[in-house]
């Protein structure tokens, strides 16, 4: 039976039917060994050159002559070993190193390893890198050393994405949140899902194969009432999507308003220091202006837009066009307002253009005398926030930190605690595996015959093996992979 086969191949980090085949992954495993530096460029205390692959220690061994005078080959595995990388050809001395040798199959890899730490110069790090290239490794690729862990089945494909998620963590939360996704707090909730959906599919084609041990179970009371349970599980999930993503990639904040009105004074105050230019002359701020803030472990990241407005400048005209195409991609808008000067009809028709949007309405420079007031403003701002405050003075910063990180969290539990969606690949194949099972809900209504649930029980249970990386198209996976750094 079909649920026998998706069983039996649990064990397979990579399923066949037009994906890699379990040919390619035994190939894979028999790959070149590789040798990249896992350090980062420039000058530092520590180099780090990596070596992974069946003759990872063969390689070393011939560029690595230890104080006591063994062979890596003889020491014991997960070891710090003392001595000299040399070249190849003339025997020279190239660096004073430590070797750390990791047999397999209990490494990243699940191959043999040895990591080199040698002094963290340019100069000693390249000319270590090249020795272990002469003496028979190949420079990685991007990723490979992870694409390698997922090959062999150390991790899926969601705790490889994960290890790039640490690395280009900008706050705590999203430290934790990516650790949580690495240790497989993802992972188990999607393989408890395909647990419980095969648990119905292996009763159904029980019924199909075996019409004669029918238990004659009334199908719209087990399982209907079991698919919704799952149902209702998934789309638990699937709501901490847009939280998820933006705790891993930053809230994106658009700055927005007419020409001097403080956006770029905003942003200084926010960041507590003088990225953006200020003067008084309007259009002075032409491009995007972006960076990251930290408000209380969330990241946002900020753009100050160009003042919207009609303008017969050729470079302020770009400028707007990329602020109109912020404001479309933001998570979060803040409108900015001259509290001191009456409302315009630039002003109004950028309200009126960012209807929909999440939206903190903020009137600058309340040290002056008030013009609008707070009712005029409300009348716009719908149950949006609305905040005073005075770049200048600073009065007001605190309170629109607040509400910027209460948009986020506003109602919700910390995202980092447990399963997270914060990758849009894995929230488009949940929806997809929820809308599967949509169809099977809509099968049981309709009094279909069960062979009709099975095709969709099974497409349902395909999206989220696409999530781990059990049925994934092999260009997705190494476009994946490309986003790493060689030494990863």
């Amino acid at each position: 039976m079909i649920a026998n086969t998706i069983k039996n191949n649990n064990s397979n980090p990579v399923k066949l039917l037009g994906f890699f085949t379990l040919e390619r992954r035994q190939t894979m495993q028999l790959y070149d060994t590789i040798s990249a530096i896992s350090t980062a460029p420039g000058t530092g205390g520590i180099g780090i050159i990596r070596v992974s692959g069946k003759d990872a220690i063969e390689i070393v061994d011939k560029i690595f002559k230890m104080k006591s005078g063994k062979k890596l080959a003889e020491v014991k595995s997960h070891t710090v070993n003392y001595g000299h990388i040399v070249d190849l050809q003339t025997g020279q001395t190239i660096d004073e190193v430590l070797v750390m040798l990791m047999k397999g199959p209990r490494t990243f890899t699940k191959e043999d390893v040895v990591e080199i730490n040698c002094h963290g110069g340019p100069l000693p790090v390249e000319k270590v890198l090249m020795a272990t290239l002469e003496a028979g490794a190949r420079l990685a690729e991007a990723g490979e050393f992870t694409q390698r862990a997922f090959l062999n089945g150390r991790i899926d494909l969601s705790q490889a994405e994960a290890v790039i998620d640490v690395i280009d963590a900008k706050t705590d939360i999203s430290l934790s949140q990516a650790m949580g996704q690495l240790e497989g707090n993802l992972s188990k909730k999607i393989k408890e899902y395909q647990d419980e959906l095969l648990q119905v599919i292996a009763r159904i084609e029980v019924s199909i194969d075996y019409p004669e041990y029918d238990l004659d179970e009334p199908i719209d009371l087990n399982y209907k009432e079991e698919i919704i349970l799952i149902k209702n599980k998934m789309e638990d999930l699937l709501s901490t999507a847009d939280t998820g993503k933006m705790i891993r990639e930053g809230v994106q904040t658009a700055i927005i308003g007419k020409p001097n009105v403080g956006k770029s004074s905003l942003l200084n105050a926010l960041l507590e220091e003088n990225k953006a230019i200020v003067t008084d002359i309007p259009g002075t701020t032409r491009d995007l202006v972006e960076a990251y803030l930290n408000i209380d472990g969330i990241p946002f990241k900020l753009l100050d837009t160009a003042g919207i407005r009609e303008t017969e400048d050729l470079v302020e005209q770009i400028g707007v066009g990329l602020s109109k195409t912020a404001i479309e991609e933001a998570d979060l808008v803040i409108m900015i307002l001259d509290s001191s000067s009456k409302l315009t009809k630039e002003d109004l028709e950028i309200i009126d253009s960012i209807k929909g949007k999440n939206i903190i309405f903020v009137l600058n420079k309340e040290d002056l005398p008030p013009v609008i007031t707070r009712e005029i403003v409300e009348e716009h701002a719908g149950n949006n926030p609305l905040i005073y405050i005075s770049t200048k003075s600073k009065n007001g910063i605190d309170e629109l930190k607040k509400t910027m990180s209460s948009f986020v969290n506003q109602g919700k539990t910390e995202v980092s605690t447990g399963a997270t969606i914060a990758n849009v690949r894995h929230k488009e194949a949940l929806v997809k595996a929820i809308q599967s099972l949509d169809k099977v809900i809509e099968t049981i209504d309709l009094g279909m015959p069960e062979d009709c649930m099975a095709i969709d029980l099974h497409d349902a249970y395909g999206y989220l093996g696409m999530i781990i990386g059990e049925t994934i198209k092999e260009e997705i996976i190494s476009e994946l992979f490309t986003r790493f750094c060689l030494g990863k």
